[in-house]
């Protein structure tokens, strides 16, 4: 299975009902990479929410909507390592 068949947009239902580890790491990255890229990024039908939201969003559904190693990852980066997008 590639990252593609299992990477669904939040909130969407998974191909064949898979569920948190069955889902493949690099899916549950992306998850978490992807909602922290439309939220501090501008959008056609609202302005950029910032960086410190969608850090906000992850951090508040760690372990609901997204992996709990890949928000903590991101956090790692953004808030120790100093990463900017």
């Amino acid at each position: 299975m590639n990252v593609p068949i299992c990477f669904v947009p939040r909130r969407a239902v998974y191909p064949s009902g898979l569920k948190g580890n069955n889902i493949l790491l690099d899916a549950r990255i992306l998850a978490v990479a992807d909602v922290v890229e439309a939220i501090s990024s501008h959008r056609p039908y609202r302005p950029a929410l910032g960086i410190d939201k969608a850090l906000e969003e992850i951090s508040e559904n760690k372990g609901i909507l997204y992996d709990p190693a890949a928000v903590d990852a991101c956090l790692k980066l953004f808030n120790e390592n100093g990463y900017i997008i």
